[in-house]
């Protein structure tokens, strides 16, 4: 009896072991590397019949660290931006982990293969800002990147306009939605860039973009099933992950595609979002 019990418990040991061996190995390895083509429909009340059914991709959260995020591990989700075929390409801050003396030269190259192919625009995130952001800035300009700190960017087709707005890093209190708005066109659908999600309360009171996107929260990076996610960030925790409807403005985060330390997924894969526009009926 004394061996059977024996043999049972060293059964369900070396079951559970294996289990938790299995769930290490996803949630470190395998979860965090697989990612998510969500695509999307955004239905835009001020949108002209001329940007009808424009492609968006949106990436987030790049977090480059010569170390998990290396520049070889973002040109293949740049190749994979480009398999989407995009008419616009927006990034939506966290472009660093840290320390962008370091590590934004590391976003050079693969910026500059997606600048060559396609328009892309980006905000900055409070990781960007955790020290002088100047080297991050100036790797913007070489690769062709627009940034749009607190600006906006107007694109004209046929006598129409889709403006394209950026605020600066909320968390870090450079965001000025002021001058963005003296600078954004009454006429035309409007596109906001802003890192934090939780912004979007103070963006639909405006009543004057259509869409605004964001990151920020990782989407949690991991989440409990039926429960959610334990921790979400400050200014991400109204609108971690997904599309919500704020007002008459689409928020939509998106869940990015690197990670803050502990650098582990569960539930919450790397996304890269496909929009497609099309007029409010």
């Amino acid at each position: 009896m004394f061996k059977f019990l024996l043999e049972r418990w060293f059964k369900l040991v070396i079951i559970s072991l294996t289990l938790v061996l299995c769930l290490f190995t996803y949630i470190f390895h395998i979860e965090p590397g697989w990612v998510d083509i969500v695509p999307l429909t955004i239905a835009m009340p001020h949108l002209d019949a001329a940007f009808e059914g424009t492609r968006i991709v949106q990436i987030s959260d790049i977090h480059i660290d010569g170390d998990w995020m290396t520049t070889k591990r973002l040109q293949q989700i740049v190749r994979q931006v480009e398999q989407q075929h995009p008419d616009l390409v927006m990034i939506t801050g966290d472009l660093v982990d840290h320390d962008p003396r370091t590590y934004a030269s590391g976003l050079l190259k693969p910026f500059t293969y997606l600048t060559e192919r396609v328009p892309t625009f980006a905000v900055l995130g409070n990781h960007d800002h955790y020290s002088n952001p100047q080297p991050l800035q100036d790797i913007l300009v070489q690769s062709h990147v627009t940034e749009l700190a607190n600006a906006v960017y107007t694109i004209t087709k046929g006598g129409a306009q889709l403006n394209i707005a950026g605020v600066d890093d909320v968390w870090m209190g450079r965001d000025r939605l002021d001058l963005v708005l003296e600078q954004l066109p009454q006429e035309g659908a409007a596109i906001l860039l802003v890192h934090e999600p939780d912004f979007a309360d103070k963006a639909a009171l405006t009543n004057r973009f259509d869409l605004a996107l964001s990151g920020h929260s990782h989407g949690g990076q991991v989440r409990i099933p039926f429960s959610g996610p334990p921790v979400l960030p400050k200014h991400g925790q109204r609108y971690p992950v997904g599309q919500y409807q704020v007002g008459t403005m689409v928020q939509y985060t998106n869940r990015g595609i690197g990670m803050a330390r502990p650098r582990v997924r569960f539930n919450s894969r790397p996304e890269i979002t496909v929009i497609t526009l099309k007029q409010a009926v």
